[in-house]
C-alpha cells in the first residue's frame, strides 16, 4: 500500500478529519475501557491512537488513523461489536489496513505509550 504522506498533491477532507478527531476524542477511551478485554488487537489499536494524537505525526497520517479510530468508536458498523467472535473483525480489518498504510510513522515511542496504557487498563 502506498504511504499517504508520499504524495503531497493528494488532498483529504479536512471537515471529515475534524469530525473523526472529535469522535475519537469523545469516544475512544470510554469504549476502550468498556471492551478492552475483548479486543485481540488492543496493542496495535493503542499504538495507532498515540501516533494519531502525536503532534509530530504528519497530518495525512493522522487523517488515516483518525478515520480508522473513528470507525472503531462508532457504536454501529458493518459487524456489530456485540456479536461473539466476529464483532471486532471489521474493526480489526479497518485498523490493520490503516496501520499498514502508515506503519513507518508508528514509532517505538508510540508503542511504548501503548504498552504503558495496556498496563494501566489491566489494573
Amino acid at each position: 500500500m502506498a504511504d499517504p504522506t508520499d504524495s503531497e498533491t493528494e488532498t483529504f477532507d479536512t471537515g471529515k478529519f475534524e469530525r473523526d478527531r472529535q469522535r475519537v476524542e469523545q469516544g475512544f477511551w470510554p469504549k476502550l475501557r468498556r471492551i478492552a478485554g475483548r479486543i485481540p488487537f488492543l496493542d496495535e489499536l493503542l499504538a495507532a491512537y498515540y501516533c494519531a494524537v502525536d503532534p509530530a505525526s504528519p497530518l495525512k497520517v493522522k487523517a488515516v488513523l483518525m478515520g480508522a479510530l473513528a470507525y472503531f468508536v462508532l457504536p454501529f458498523d458493518a459487524v456489530p461489536d456485540f456479536l461473539a467472535l466476529f464483532g471486532f473483525a471489521d474493526d480489526a480489518a479497518v485498523v490493520y489496513a490503516a496501520i499498514k498504510m502508515v506503519a513507518k510513522h508508528i514509532t517505538p515511542a508510540h508503542r511504548a505509550k501503548a504498552q504503558a496504557a495496556l498496563q494501566k487498563l489491566e489494573t
